[in-house]
């Protein structure tokens, strides 16, 4: 990625005169055609920066396409990380969409809250996470679950999908440590794989919510009930 920034600051730098939107995406595909498809061009409201999606990255020029800027644009009255804000729309998912068949499911209390995560069980943080998630009520959770954290785990992941059942071998082993006894089926976890590097998941833990918003890494479970009622289906 640094290398991409690197090569992508010294086109704009090559120019001088004011760039507009389909300017600036133009510039970039002709110089670089390799990169990957300009999603997005748009002027912000602060500072004249402009947005730029490249795949999964947002990055920043200014109004005369003379500067690239890879980093967080923070509001310092409020506090607000603006960038996360903006990712977590640009990037957001369409929860119906996704290949829940392929995830383990749970139902806690009247499951009218949904949220779907990747996690694996050799990553320190999804087991926080899933402690976390025991203090969650009235909600539907989709586990991806797979050797995304580490190919280590493939045995351990294939150990839980094949027992007899699955979440309660999930539970005993993310919550005390209690390994899965050796198992073996036809499991989904290559699908599990394949989904995850479609979404350019590329870490665990890594959250959906049930409006799109996509959060990657932990949460304590004061932010996740955050998150939950404000995916919730009016």
């Amino acid at each position: 990625m640094k290398k991409l920034i690197a090569l992508l600051a010294a086109a704009l730098l090559s120019s001088s005169v004011h760039a507009g939107e389909s300017e600036i995406r133009q510039s970039l595909q002709n110089k670089f055609p390799n990169i990957g498809k300009v999603e997005h061009v748009v002027k912000t409201p602060y500072s004249g920066l402009y947005e730029v999606v490249i795949g999964d990255q947002l990055l920043y020029t200014d109004a005369k396409g003379e500067y690239l800027f890879d980093g967080h644009v923070i509001e310092l009255k409020n506090r607000r990380d603006i960038t996360e804000e903006r990712r977590r729309v640009l990037f957001a998912i369409d929860f119906d969409k996704l290949p829940l068949d392929i995830a383990l499911k749970r139902v806690k209390g009247d499951g009218s809250r949904r949220m779907a995560y990747f996690t694996d069980p050799g990553c320190g943080f999804c087991r926080k996470l899933e402690k976390e998630l025991s203090k969650i009520d009235n909600v539907t959770l989709y586990m991806f679950v797979g050797p995304i954290f580490s190919l280590q785990s493939t045995e351990v992941v294939r150990n839980v999908m094949c027992a007899k059942d699955p979440i309660k071998a999930w539970d005993s082993l993310m919550m005390n440590g209690n390994a899965p006894a050796n198992a073996s089926c036809n499991t989904k976890t290559d699908k599990v794989m394949a989904l995850a590097k479609k979404m350019n998941v590329n870490g665990t833990p890594n959250l959906i919510f049930g409006n799109g918003t996509q959060v990657p890494g932990y949460l304590p479970a004061e932010d996740l009930e955050k998150y939950l009622d404000a995916s919730k289906k009016k």
